[in-house]
């Protein structure tokens, strides 16, 4: 007995380990990966000014070309009854942007939004100015249903020369106000789920998920990018209830396999379990040999030795170790890509 005992032990011992260490799958919630049919935001755009800046706005005056700045600034002053002669007009304190936003198209009147500001002209920077009230519409040629205003905020960028703040661009948290409520889809008529990212695993998970939960034949995969409803019999707590209901139920989908490299500052995000198989890459002074573990290291300059099947984020770190610019390791990647060595997706950002 004592050594059956000791078995199953030893066996309830394995198993235990077994499962501890099994991939734990991500369950997503399905609000995360798919938007209502209906739910497409309205895009707003707006021309407007950035004001206070100190010394740093455009530096075009009117008697030049691109003197926008400076009519707008007459423009603005002209409404409050004041005349300036433009050729007496300086806007190093003063930026032309062009003024956009994504709006829910739920929002309603009063509701607030992020926007986003991008300079127009010369201007070196707009850190620490106040985008003037601005009338956003949804084009150019339409009436105006936003203003946006308020004082711009830029992210600093990371210590390093690789990597810099752009300054002539920035956002504005909450600076947006939806003063004429848009046109709004009916929800209750919704009858289609879109994927954010088309796939046709995830949309076969989405449909098994909402069939299983709500009943069978609530859900067909139409396309990889879209799953059909059928809520006839949703009840008296209506349609509004039971997407709700779909929006939470979860899946664990399956990640797809990418290599993302910033060409900035050579920073590489990849998932678990991407490996490099054997290939050869040199590139300006840099040699990457993933070859066979009986191959005889080399002291070379500039040479970095893998082994076949070490992680895209052994090898990366190999790169930095050797001090490999950010342009050179998204090359080496990319060319990885190219002869199959990595069979990932790499994006270059």
């Amino acid at each position: 007995m004592g050594r059956i005992s000791v078995a199953l032990a030893l066996i309830g011992f394995l198993l235990a380990s077994v499962f501890e260490r099994a991939p734990i799958e991500a369950q997503v919630p399905l609000r995360d990966l798919v938007l209502v049919e209906q739910d497409v935001p309205w895009r707003l755009v707006g021309y407007g000014l950035v004001i206070g800046l100190d010394g740093s706005g455009d530096r075009t005056i009117a008697s030049y070309s691109g003197g926008q700045t400076v009519l707008s600034v007459v423009n603005l002053l002209r409404r409050f009854d004041v005349e300036v002669p433009p050729e007496l007009l300086r806007t190093r304190n003063v930026a032309a942007v062009l003024v956009t936003a994504e709006v829910s198209p739920y929002l309603r009147a009063g509701g607030r939004f992020e926007v986003q500001v991008g300079s127009l002209g010369d201007a070196s920077s707009l850190r620490g100015g106040v985008l003037w009230t601005t009338p956003l519409s949804t084009g150019p040629d339409q009436d105006p249903v936003a203003t946006a205003g308020g004082p711009v905020v830029i992210s600093d960028g990371a210590d390093g020369l690789a990597a810099y703040a752009v300054e002539t661009s920035a956002r504005i948290p909450g600076g947006g106000l939806l003063e004429l409520s848009l046109p709004a889809p009916t929800f209750a008529n919704a009858g289609m789920l879109v994927l954010k990212q088309p796939d046709l695993g995830t949309a076969l998970l989405v449909a098994d998920a909402i069939n299983a939960a709500i009943g069978a034949g609530s859900a067909a995969v139409e396309d990889p990018g879209s799953v059909r409803l059928t809520l006839s019999e949703a009840g008296p707590e209506g349609p509004a209830q039971v997407i709700g209901q779909i929006q939470q139920l979860t899946v664990s989908p399956q990640r797809s396999a990418r290599v993302i490299i910033n060409g900035r500052d050579g920073t590489v995000v990849a998932g678990s379990g991407l490996t490099v198989g054997e290939a050869v890459v040199s590139h300006r002074g840099i040699t990457l040999s993933v070859e066979a573990a009986d191959t005889p290291p080399q002291d070379v300059a500039g040479l970095v030795q893998v082994a076949p099947g070490a992680s895209v984020q052994e090898v990366a770190g190999a790169l930095h170790a050797v001090g490999a610019s950010p342009a050179a390791i998204a090359t080496i990647f990319s060319a990885l890509r190219d002869v199959g060595a990595v069979t990932a997706e790499v994006v270059i950002r």
